[in-house]
């Protein structure tokens, strides 16, 4: 099981808008001892949000979803996940209580009474359609919440929340104390690295292959820096993984840097 963003609006591609939720939920994550394992970014285009929507459906991960859950004409999100599950939409009842509310709320701050028939009241309500078996997300910013859908895998689910990062943010924190607190520092993850300087990558390869292929448990990365004024070409080699395989596989790694005459910082 994997934790996944799925982040939807043509106003994050064309760069209307900067997308605040990915660096946002790397945050949340590393604060419980988490970590997001993969994102995508959509467009408003209902196909290709079904498509994918259909794919990571099939998945056992536990995946965020923002936007395009509201009720205009550019939000295609609710119905294109009742398409990717194949269930038919409905009102779901505590989210039409929840948007009469709000609702009611709002005309008594302008000082008149609910319409519960006004065209406002029953455009408002379609925010509150989700596909058959939907649970709701409490939203406490402005109570239109968002929806939960197990996966059709029998494991993860999809949790689709607002494109708004004062409502979103609320609701990644709800879902995952709420849901997978069990989970919080289970696994700890850790990196260290070095600072290798002015040497190649294909000189450092083997050794990084030699790495992977001796401790399992752990990732080798090698981040490269071209150089610029004030600063060496070097390279940020590093493994990461389990605290316990970490500390024996950088030891390696830096036996073999001192094995290829290296000069290297540790971090």
């Amino acid at each position: 099981m994997a934790i996944g963003i799925i982040i939807i609006g043509d106003e994050i591609l064309s760069g209307r808008r900067t997308d605040k939720h990915l660096p946002k939920m790397i945050e949340l994550l590393q604060a419980r001892g988490l970590q997001l394992a993969w994102a995508e970014y959509l467009g408003d285009q209902p196909d290709r949000i079904v498509a994918t929507l259909a794919r990571t459906a099939r998945s056992e991960d536990i995946v965020f979803s923002t936007g395009g859950i509201g009720a205009t004409p550019d939000d295609h999100t609710r119905q294109c996940a009742a398409k990717a599950w194949d269930a038919p939409l409905q009102l779901h009842p505590q989210a039409q209580a929840a948007i009469r509310e709000r609702t009611a709320d709002m005309a008594r701050a302008a000082g008149v009474a609910l319409d519960p028939d006004s065209e406002d009241y029953r455009r408002r309500l379609k925010m509150g359609i989700f596909p058959r078996n939907a649970d709701i997300i409490p939203n406490s910013y402005n109570k239109i919440p968002g929806f939960s859908i197990p996966n059709l895998s029998g494991s993860g689910a999809h949790y689709f929340v607002p494109g708004f990062p004062v409502m979103a943010w609320p609701m990644f924190e709800w879902v995952l104390d709420g849901t997978y607190a069990h989970l919080f520092h289970k696994d700890v993850q850790v990196e260290k690295a070095a600072l290798v300087y002015e040497m190649a990558e294909s000189v450092l390869t083997p050794l990084m292959e030699t790495l992977e292929a001796d401790y399992p448990g752990i990732r080798v990365f090698s981040l490269p820096h071209i150089g610029e004024p004030g600063v060496r070409r070097h390279i940020d080699l590093g493994v990461k993984g389990n605290a316990e395989q970490v500390d024996a596989a950088f030891a390696a790694l830096l036996r073999g840097l001192d094995a290829l005459h290296a000069e290297y910082l540790c971090q």
